[in-house]
């Protein structure tokens, strides 16, 4: 580039410049041609879509090249098609073996004992060991009804105990509380097993996953 410059008798900044100024253009001018493109790819992708909703963007580009290969048309790769129907909404939520939750639930109440939630969190210690640390509230006055913790992580059992501990601190050596409570809690899964939600049921606690 210092050669160049000299022979031109132009300073090499200005050389880098219009180097890079020529790169960026460049590549505005393709990403705009490639959205015009688009343009006539995305009323087959929504068609496709529209009928097969559960079509995921690779069963979307099997059937949008089919058509195009009918037509006599170049064929478009699956990232293309991805990236339209991501930029359109016509991509498909990413699939989890638990079903989707919306957190829409509501934790304030007018009284105690109506509502009560649950979380855990983790206590870094200086000695390298992890304690975990899991509570329940009374979601009318924030009272910290009990804790439990241990060194060997949250899981079901550490919960199902937190939930008698909470139970009889409130309403002594009983079987069942004596009225309906919501048990407000994420979706960790010592919260969301099994044994725990069917052991909530049995102390009359309703689930109630936030």
């Amino acid at each position: 580039m210092t050669t160049i410059a000299r022979a031109l008798e132009v300073s090499r900044s200005n050389l880098y410049e219009r180097k890079f100024e020529t790169l960026e253009t460049t590549s505005v001018r393709r990403n705009r041609r490639s959205r015009q493109d688009d343009v006539w790819l995305l009323p087959m992708i929504r068609e496709v879509s529209d009928s097969k909703p559960t079509y995921g963007y690779r069963r979307v580009t099997t059937m949008v090249r089919r058509v195009l290969r009918l037509q006599g048309k170049s064929l478009v790769n699956a990232k293309r098609i991805f990236r339209i129907m991501r930029e359109n909404g016509l991509a498909l939520r990413r699939h989890t073996a638990r079903p989707a939750k919306t957190h829409d639930g509501k934790i304030i109440t007018l009284k105690s004992d109506l509502r009560w939630c649950s979380d855990g969190f983790r206590i870094q210690c200086w000695n390298g060991e992890k304690l975990e640390v899991a509570f329940s509230l009374d979601c009318h006055d924030r009272e910290a009804i009990r804790w439990i913790t241990s060194t060997r992580g949250l899981d079901g059992e550490m919960v199902r105990d937190l939930m008698m501990e909470t139970v009889e601190h409130r309403f002594g050596k009983v079987n069942k509380v004596p009225h309906r409570i919501q048990w407000l809690t994420d979706n960790g899964p010592g919260y969301v097993a099994d044994d725990t939600v069917a052991f909530g049921r049995l102390l009359g606690l309703e689930k109630f996953a936030q």
